[in-house]
């Protein structure tokens, strides 16, 4: 089995089969916008290559942050849409996070569009994703939360985390974790960071796992 390392400055997504030709439009959209998923939902926040331009230049191109802020609208149209089918009630709450686009449904019973492990909302993550690459032509980083699902989910995490690290700082060997989405193995990756210790990510979706390795010999 192949181990790929993952640290919070790396993409944990494996690599998109390149498009053929005779692709339909869907399946290249489909695949443009995995490729931009952290899935993301897991690379570092840090300056892309695409970085905003600096106020002032006199250049007509929208900045960094007015292109989020784009995609966090085309995310909310397509949401409310999708609400409206549904006959869900929701608000949506739009922002700016580092460098993607942050998106929340809150409010009412939304638990439908979690799912078990939040299978649904990764779905429905993706779907947005796909709605805003059709819309701009950009691949889109957006992360979704649907009734504080992944802060919750986030709070759990750091404390699996904080037990495998000690663990591992007791013991002094390697310690394989359970399957987690992308965006958990990325929490996980930065707690383990933050404690000096190592990790990486092995297998194939959806059984991929973080393993935290003892902090390299001084």
């Amino acid at each position: 089995m192949t181990t790929e390392q993952d640290t919070a400055s790396t993409t944990d997504t494996d690599a998109v089969a390149d498009t053929e030709p005779e692709a339909t439009e869907a399946t290249e959209a489909t695949e443009a916008v995995s490729a931009g998923a952290e899935s993301a939902e897991t690379e570092a926040d840090g300056t892309d290559a695409d970085a905003a331009v600096v106020a002032g230049d006199g250049s007509d191109q929208p900045s960094r942050r007015e292109r989020l802020e784009n995609e966090g609208d085309v995310a909310a149209d397509f949401l409310e849409e999708l609400l409206d089918i549904a006959d869900l009630d929701g608000d949506i709450d739009m922002d700016v996070d580092g460098n993607r686009a942050s998106v929340s449904i809150v409010g009412g019973d939304l638990d439908e569009l979690v799912g078990p492990q939040g299978e649904v909302l990764e779905a429905l993550q993706e779907l947005t994703r796909l709605a805003v690459f059709r819309e701009t032509g950009e691949r889109s980083r957006l992360m979704l939360d649907v009734a504080g699902f992944r802060a919750q989910r986030r709070a759990e995490l750091v404390d699996v985390a904080t037990q495998a690290i000690a663990e591992v700082q007791a013991s002094g060997e390697t310690l394989k974790l359970s399957p987690m989405s992308p965006f958990e193995r990325k929490v996980v990756h930065d707690a383990v960071a933050d404690a000096g210790l190592r990790s990486e990510s092995e297998g194939v979706e959806p059984r991929r796992c973080v393993v935290v390795l003892p902090a390299e010999p001084a």
